[in-house]
């Protein structure tokens, strides 16, 4: 008589997988994990008039070279931190993270060491994992296989919510915080362009902005803000200011080495550059000039430092 186990799915495995996660010290583990659904308190939020943002991403490519270097504990920053800084953009804090990992056979030092992150992610993001989904699919992903996904929920005051777009206007300053690197965009270039040697300088976890954010928020002066992903600063900014306006970037900021080395041994263009990776930025805002001085006092106390990127023009 055939088995589940025969047609190649675990449940044994994976049930030991779930005690795992919930055995995970950290406070970032909802202590009701492991049930149909994940509950958030809007009540013991504290805000006036709560609205709730919802957001979904994953990691792409840079999957590959984490498999490839054996090297999988810093995926799951990079699934949190791609959904929760587009909440954080928005004017939201990040209050819950749920996963769905695919696979085509459950190996559990590599979920581990997958959960780990996920665990780490959400505690620099201050939410908590809320739950998940793992899913072994032998016929659809090969032994060796898997794939991420990531849901995070924010919330926010509704009147905090950014952009602001009548209060934008040309003239406004740009500016940005530093990324950490390549983030997770751009790996289906960058793993073409540079020898397997030098892959190692590809997985440094994407930044999360959470705290960032949320000092410079406090201020009063960010309008708008976007996270630089796929379609470069141009692109993501071009989201959340008003039709009619357009930024100008400046482009002399310290150009991290790694886009240098993608651009020089793949002879890659300016234009194909600024369009596919972050460049240094993961996260541009807009601001009135006056505004300034408090941004940068605040992120100074903050321990990070604000770039002046560029300016938006009429056009």
């Amino acid at each position: 008589m055939k088995s589940y186990r025969d047609a190649g799915v675990d449940m044994d495995k994976g049930d030991r997988f779930v005690d795992f996660i919930k055995g995970i010290r950290s406070p970032a583990i909802d202590p009701a994990i492991g049930g149909f659904s994940a509950a958030i308190d809007v009540e013991a939020l504290g805000m006036r008039h709560p609205v709730l943002l919802t957001t979904t991403d994953g990691v792409g490519t840079k999957i590959l070279v984490a498999r490839r270097l054996g090297k999988l504990d810093t995926l799951g920053i990079d699934l949190v931190a791609m959904c929760v800084n587009d909440l954080v953009v928005c004017g939201a804090r990040p209050v819950q993270f749920l996963d769905y990992i695919a696979c085509g056979r459950i190996q559990e030092d590599r979920l581990a060491a997958l959960m780990t992150g996920i665990v780490r992610g959400c505690e620099l993001a201050g939410c908590r994992l809320g739950g998940g989904e793992t899913a072994e699919m032998p016929d659809v992903y090969g032994p060796d296989e898997f794939d991420l996904a990531g849901f995070a929920v924010g919330a926010a005051e509704r009147d905090d919510l950014l952009p602001r777009l009548d209060d934008i206007r040309a003239g406004d300053l740009v500016l940005g915080i530093a990324s950490s690197g390549i983030h997770s965009n751009g790996f289906s270039l960058a793993r073409k362009v540079l020898p397997v040697e030098s892959w190692g300088d590809l997985l440094p976890p994407t930044r999360i902005y959470a705290a960032e954010m949320a000092a410079l928020c406090a201020t009063g002066g960010v309008l708008a803000a976007a996270h630089v992903t796929g379609s470069g600063l141009a692109g993501n900014l071009g989201r959340v200011i008003p039709d009619g306006l357009r930024a100008a970037f400046s482009f002399d900021w310290p150009l991290p080495p790694v886009f240098r080395r993608i651009q020089q041994l793949g002879g890659v263009s300016d234009g194909e550059m600024r369009g596919v990776f972050n460049l240094g930025i993961g996260i541009a805002l807009v601001a009135h000039p006056h505004s300034l001085s408090a941004l940068d006092a605040a992120a100074r106390g903050a321990g990070f430092s604000l770039l002046r990127i560029g300016t938006l023009e009429r056009g």
